[in-house]
């Protein structure tokens, strides 16, 4: 039978086949973009880093430093001496009351 012919007048097997056919789960070329940012680096759709720079504001004298996401050493301030933040396994994290924002790439 065709695809297009009547379902009353297809089988109860052929019925039962057609209602049991897997579903496309997710668009493979559309994801969402919150299921892209868990993924592995190398694993997305198009591969990109986890790793950013980013400026982040001193709260003792309000100068601005440039800061790499995964610092592997403290930062401190040129101004005021602080540490803006320190390293862990992997990102760096940044002091409480140090504000920051991701540099535009």
């Amino acid at each position: 039978l065709h695809r297009d012919c009547d379902t009353s007048l297809q089988s109860s097997s052929q019925r039962d086949f057609i209602a049991t056919m897997p579903k496309p789960l997710a668009d493979l070329l559309h994801p969402e973009a919150a299921d892209e940012k868990r993924k592995h680096k190398l694993k997305r759709l198009v591969q990109s880093p986890n790793s950013f720079f980013m400026d982040v504001r001193c709260p003792g004298c309000f100068a601005i430093t440039t800061v790499f996401s995964h610092a592997q050493t403290a930062v401190m301030c040129p101004g005021c001496a602080n540490v803006l933040c320190h390293p862990t396994g992997g990102k760096a994290h940044i002091t409480d009351g140090c504000s920051f924002r991701k540099k535009p790439e």
